[in-house]
């Protein structure tokens, strides 16, 4: 257990939330064959009309090199498909299959559910609170 001079600081906190989030998240996704950043790229192909995968990239904020891995590792599982772009042969679109929507839509039910778990300690009000000043400070 951490000092109290350490456990009180802004930065032990927050990464200490995240770590806990990040736990429950991934324990949550197994079932699903998928990880909480690969529900993410789901989330954000599913988000937006055709788009390529440098555009994913960019909308999540990831590198070319690390989205083609996630690309790669989605399309494996069957949850996305990839064709070149009838604009740019040079680029990949991108593409939910139906077994990749089934998942998203199953992955979200339980992503809320972690999220429920993962504030329970907090009162209701306190919970959209805690979600409202996170926002502000991320999106400062």
């Amino acid at each position: 257990m951490p000092t109290p001079r350490i456990a009180d600081r802004l930065g032990y906190l927050l990464k200490h939330a995240q770590l806990r989030h990040a736990e429950l998240t991934a324990a949550a996704m197994r079932p699903h064959g998928i990880t909480g950043r690969q529900c993410a790229v789901l989330i954000a192909i599913d988000d937006q009309e055709a788009q390529s995968q440098q555009e994913v990239a960019r909308r999540l904020d990831l590198d070319r090199t690390t989205m083609v891995a996630l690309i790669d590792e989605l399309e494996a599982k069957k949850l996305v498909s990839r064709s070149p772009a009838a604009n740019d042969r040079r680029k990949n679109v991108v593409a939910l299959t139906a077994y990749g929507r089934e998942t998203l839509t199953a992955a979200l039910a339980t992503t809320m559910e972690v999220e429920r778990n993962f504030l329970a300690p907090l009162s209701p009000a306190d919970a959209q609170t805690f979600r409202r000043l996170l926002a502000a400070v991320v999106h400062a």
